[in-house]
């Protein structure tokens, strides 16, 4: 009698295991990912879960073999990683989103990157209704947020001109900002070691980053020093610490480095400086690619501010002129021993390929002429880049463990951090100096570079979150670029999604512009 309501018993509990197994709401989606090492970039660790997407949204987060789904796709992500794509705050890719190439920014697909910044440096573009409605008509790899550059809007108010801005400039440029604001720019990037924005003094940013905190937008910064070319690294710092709390708004520092032997071991004083600002309550994060060679161009990094200002005329005007000779030759001198010698300056991109991969040492002692002179000869012919060696490994270490900094590529032709920085600090900082976990990379390539830039909705797997996913093999993931070959693809990404969209298939790119305009 006791086997038999034991066997009843039994057979009810397998009726509501079975009848709750059926109330299970079944989810009809597109993809669903399954037996990964997921990190949503919400937990210091992975875990084991499945994901689904539905149209261009997650639509299931679940414990591996709990949900159920009918999906049209399943993806095996077996011995892989699953994270969300990572997001770069610091590009320069305007000019391949709005090319006509069907692999624009597969360079950052295959790093991993799935949204793109542009506008840094203070070049960002003025019209920033105009600029997003093109890339989206034209169609584009990636998705791209929109700073508004202060230079450019500067030049637009007043040209190139060497001077501060009058009352009624202000005024002007205040209403530009705004209108970049309202249609949908993240914040004002200004580059304030740059001609024209070196000729601003601080109230001037000030007031135009007062109206970008009426937006809750940034003030995202390539400083005004980073070195000891005019008011000094650590005052530079304390310049942007002082926008921010007068503005009232947040303070994104970009590429963050101690550039020059000059300043060589002071990130312990500004990592000083910053969280002694974040602990008074000013809001501050900064950015950095894991190279110790910068990239610019030679005119940049070399010239003095004022043989720059106004046209190019007038600039190559001053350069031939013979009483400005000695004070020229002075101080280029003197800029070309703070990056750390002519040897320190390599050529990455030029008119004539013939110098590209020479050092501006060699190409002096080839042109048997002085290094000032080669540099200037090299100037007036046309821009040249160069990589650009000046960082000490122990500053880069230093900042690169700081909770505040996210990763990022400044990536420009000629120098590799525009094909692989994503992977090279992934190999370089968590694989082989475990600096970082890899739970800290993929955070700081992701949620925490979304909420410091204030993009809703990417950078964690969560559901109601857009699908934009990478599957990728941690053993493989590496950067194949270098200063010999800056132009390698990177390698170990199997699977991306860019809005729901499969992008990268089996490690091949399916020719897919999926990309959207991510408005703040």
């Amino acid at each position: 009698m006791k086997d038999v309501f034991k066997t009843k018993k039994l057979l009810a509990l397998v009726g509501l295991v079975i009848l709750s197994g059926c109330s299970k709401k079944q989810l009809e989606a597109d993809y669903l990912i399954i037996n990964g090492q997921v990190y949503t970039a919400e937990q210091p660790h992975s875990e084991a879960l499945d994901i689904a997407v539905c149209g261009s949204k997650i639509c299931g987060v679940f414990l591996q073999g709990e949900s159920n789904v009918i999906a049209e796709q399943t993806i095996d992500a077996t011995n892989m990683i699953v994270s969300p794509g990572f997001i770069d705050p610091h590009t320069h890719t305007l000019e391949e989103l709005l090319s006509n190439d069907k692999n624009n920014n597969l360079n950052y697909l295959t790093q991993g990157v799935t949204t793109v910044v542009n506008g840094n440096d203070g070049e960002g573009p003025v019209d920033i209704a105009g600029t997003a409605s093109k890339l989206q008509k034209n169609k584009i790899g990636t998705n791209v947020a929109l700073l508004i550059g202060h230079g450019s809007v500067r030049e637009q108010v007043m040209g190139r001109a060497q001077q501060h801005a009058s009352a009624e400039q202000l005024n002007e440029m205040q209403k530009l900002v705004a209108k970049g604001m309202q249609e949908g720019a993240l914040g004002l990037s200004s580059g304030l070691y740059y001609v024209p924005g070196s000729y601003a003094n601080t109230e001037e940013i000030v007031s135009l980053a007062k109206v970008v905190a009426e937006y809750q937008g940034i003030y995202d910064t390539h400083m005004r020093d980073e070195s000891t070319f005019n008011i000094g690294f650590l005052n530079a710092i304390k310049e942007s610490i002082e926008i921010a709390e007068q503005a009232q708004v947040h303070l994104h520092l970009a590429h963050i480095k101690a550039l020059g032997v000059d300043v060589w071991g002071q990130s312990e004083q500004a990592i000083e400086l910053i969280e002694q600002a974040q602990q008074k309550g000013v809001s501050i994060s900064a950015d950095q690619y894991p190279w110790l060679a910068s990239g610019t161009k030679l005119h940049s990094a070399i010239m003095p501010k004022w043989v720059m200002a106004d046209s190019r005329e007038a600039f190559i005007g001053r350069l031939n002129d013979a009483m400005l000779a000695d004070r020229l030759h002075a101080e280029i001198t003197e800029n070309i021993r703070r990056r750390g010698g002519p040897e320190s300056l390599l050529i990455t991109a030029f008119q004539d390929a013939n110098l590209v991969g020479k050092t501006l040492k060699e190409v002096a002692q080839a042109s048997k002429q002085s290094v000032v002179d080669t540099a200037i000869a090299l100037v007036k012919k046309g821009d040249v880049r160069v990589a650009s060696f000046n960082m000490s490994q122990q500053d880069v270490n230093a900042f690169m463990q700081q909770p505040w900094v996210v990763t990022s590529s400044d990536g420009t032709n000629g120098h590799p951090r525009k094909y692989a920085s994503f992977p090279q600090k992934y190999q370089e900082y968590v694989v082989n100096k475990q600096l970082l976990t890899t739970s800290e990379f993929i955070t700081q390539s992701s949620r925490k570079t979304a909420a410091y830039l204030g993009i809703k909705d990417r950078g964690v797997l969560r559901e109601g979150y857009a699908a934009d996913i990478i599957i990728w093999d941690a053993n493989n993931f590496q950067a194949n670029a270098d200063f010999s070959q800056w132009n390698k693809l990177s390698t170990g990404v199997k699977y991306t999604l860019v809005n729901g969209h499969l992008v990268i298939d089996k490690y091949k790119y399916l020719n897919e512009l999926q990309g959207v305009f991510v408005a703040r």
